[in-house]
C-alpha cells in the first residue's frame, strides 16, 4: 500500500501559538515528560546558514556574514516587507517541509505521539496534521512578554505580532488548549490535563 503524506504524520501534534506565548517552555516540559519533539525553527535557523549564499543573492551581502545569516538584520526587512517575507518562505518552506518530514518519518516507527513545534502552522497549512496544541496568552500580555524578551518598543512587538494569526482565532481552531498566562504551577497543571487528555484517547 501507497505512503501517504498523512501517513508520515499519524501521530504528530503540532504544537503552535503566537511569538512569545511561551512555546518553547511548554516543549522544555514536556520533553521531561518524554515527548520527542521537532523543532522548526531549528530546522529554519539551520536551513538559512546553509542557504546563505541564496540568502544574499536574494536580499544582499549585508545580511550575511563569514556563512551565517545575520538573522537580526534579515528579520527587520522581513517583518515589515510583506515581499521579502514571501521570497524567503518560497526559498525556505518546501526545505524546512522535507526536513521535518524525515524526522517524523524516524519518530513514526516508535508509535507513539510526538511534537511538532510549528509556530506558523495554522497560517501556512502545510502539514497534514490533524492534531493541534496551542499555547495560548493573551494579546496584551503576549506584548509585554515580547518587549522584555527582545527588549523592543511596544510598536516593535504589536508589528512583529500582526504578522501571524491572531491567538484568540488560533485558539479557537487547536485540539487542545495549554494556558499559559500565569505562573509555572498554572502552566504545569494545564500540561498535566492536557497529558491525562492524550492518555485517555
Amino acid at each position: 500500500m501507497k505512503e501517504t503524506k498523512e501517513d508520515s504524520f499519524k501521530n504528530a501534534i503540532a504544537l503552535t501559538g503566537g511569538i512569545a506565548t511561551g512555546k518553547s517552555t511548554v516543549c522544555n516540559l514536556l520533553k521531561l515528560h518524554g515527548f520527542l519533539i521537532i523543532d522548526a525553527d531549528k530546522i529554519a535557523h539551520k536551513l538559512l546558514d546553509e542557504n546563505s549564499e541564496k540568502i544574499e543573492q536574494l536580499f544582499g551581502k549585508q545580511y550575511v556574514e563569514n556563512g551565517k545569516v545575520l538573522r537580526k538584520e534579515l528579520g527587520k526587512i522581513i517583518f515589515s516587507n510583506e515581499e521579502n517575507k514571501l521570497k524567503l518562505e518560497a526559498l525556505l518552506h518546501p526545505l524546512i517541509f522535507q526536513e521535518i518530514e524525515k524526522e517524523a518519518k524516524l519518530f513514526e516507527e516508535q508509535n507513539k505521539p510526538y511534537i511538532v513545534d510549528i509556530p506558523l502552522f495554522f497560517e501556512k497549512m502545510h502539514y497534514p496534521i490533524s492534531k493541534s496544541i496551542v499555547i495560548y496568552t493573551p494579546k496584551d500580555l503576549q506584548i509585554k512578554r515580547l518587549q522584555n524578551r527582545d527588549n523592543i518598543s511596544k510598536e516593535e512587538a504589536i508589528l512583529k505580532i500582526s504578522n501571524q494569526m491572531d491567538i484568540e482565532e488560533k485558539k479557537n481552531l487547536g485540539t487542545y488548549i495549554i494556558d499559559n498566562s500565569k505562573d509555572l504551577k498554572h502552566l504545569q497543571k494545564n500540561i498535566e490535563e492536557f497529558l491525562e487528555q492524550i492518555l485517555s484517547i
